[in-house]
């Protein structure tokens, strides 16, 4: 039995936003280079008594515009020539650096428009192909457009954020950041092959839609067996699916929103406590990390680096108030609650 298979998605290659427009970087050295030219034409007219026309004697504004365009262009015909020392002089001194001046900004722009950009293709082809233990974002909209600022206050260089979107537009705004994006669709084996995704440290998906999210859930698990998946899902009966389409990790929103509402009703400082160990620019913030080697044996509540909350070992989730946790094991792994450093200068609030 044959089976049909779907064209080739078209997306475009891997691309990095360029630090000035282009229409801004050809208008600027255009302008640069014509406002040399008008120096140099009002430097010649003032000084065209010192200019000799061998086809008719007389210098007129139009002989000087000629004159200046030839040499500029070191065309230099003869038919007008600087006669007088002063001339010469200026010729030398003034017209000369300007002259070399204009030829670096053509010269440059034909580098910048013609061999810098092929370079700088090549050199995304080959970024593209070395990826490696990079964070890809499937989906640039309000959640993975806020992922990626949290994940860049937090310390990540945004060059090792790949962000895939279908909307030009978003991907725009991902460039501005500093991520390397890639329009295409996330649910085709090409795309996720193409910013090698089984290289990954780990994948983001918040596609908008939960059918969506979790078709690129399937797509992103085959290729990428072990590297970790995080989805963003909204309707509580997508969760299990989600789960079961291979994401490791699944957020609901509005969940997440009933849980600081439900925390408000119980204390009006609970939601911002929540709130606060959800972002890096808050006070304090949850870091899950293995166990060191120096912590086993000990228990939970003797590590120095942060407040031990709870124990992944193995499938199992311990507790700080659980037994086990009186002792920490080899392969561990730690969720603790440490500070960020911000606002420990602050006073206490008065009483």
């Amino acid at each position: 039995m044959s089976t049909k298979r779907n064209p080739p998605a078209l997306f475009k290659p891997l691309r990095r936003a360029l630090a000035v427009p282009v229409w801004a970087d050809v208008a600027l050295r255009l302008g640069a280079a014509l406002a040399l030219v008008f120096i140099v034409v009002l430097v010649h007219w003032f000084d065209r008594d010192g200019l000799r026309d061998s086809y008719d004697g007389t210098v007129s504004f139009l002989d000087v515009v000629y004159f200046t365009m030839i040499s500029i262009t070191t065309t230099g015909f003869g038919d007008i020539a600087p006669v007088s020392d002063k001339s010469r002089l200026v010729e030398a001194v003034i017209v000369t650096p300007i002259r070399i001046a204009v030829i670096y900004i053509f010269v440059g722009t034909a580098y910048n428009f013609i061999i810098k950009r092929s370079w700088e293709k090549w050199r995304m082809k080959r970024i593209q192909e070395r990826l490696e233990d990079h964070i890809v974002v499937l989906g640039y909209g309000v959640s993975g457009s806020e992922a990626v600022s949290e994940l860049i206050e937090r310390g990540t260089d945004p060059s090792c954020i790949v962000v895939i979107d279908p909307s030009g537009a978003r991907l725009a705004q991902a460039e501005q950041a500093g991520c390397n994006v890639m329009e295409g669709d996330a649910t085709r084996d090409e795309t996720l092959n193409a910013v090698r995704i089984g290289r990954a440290r780990t994948v983001l998906v918040s596609a908008g839609r939960d059918d969506t999210t979790i078709l690129i859930i399937l797509t992103a698990r085959h290729l990428a067996p072990k590297v970790p998946i995080t989805a963003v899902v909204r309707a509580d009966d997508n969760e299990l699916l989600a789960r079961q389409a291979g994401a490791d990790n699944v957020i609901n929103p509005v969940r997440f929103t009933g849980l600081l509402l439900a925390g408000s009703a119980e204390g009006k400082h609970i939601s911002d406590y929540l709130a606060d160990l959800a972002s890096v620019s808050g006070r304090v913030q949850l870091v899950e990390r293995p166990v060191a080697a120096s912590e086993i044996g000990k228990p939970l509540e003797a590590i120095t680096s942060g407040k031990g909350l709870r124990i992944y070992r193995g499938p199992r989730a311990i507790g700080f108030w659980q037994s086990e946790a009186h002792c920490l094991e080899a392969g561990d792994i730690i969720v603790e609650i440490t500070s960020t450093g911000s606002g420990d200068d602050d006073p206490a609030p008065a009483t």
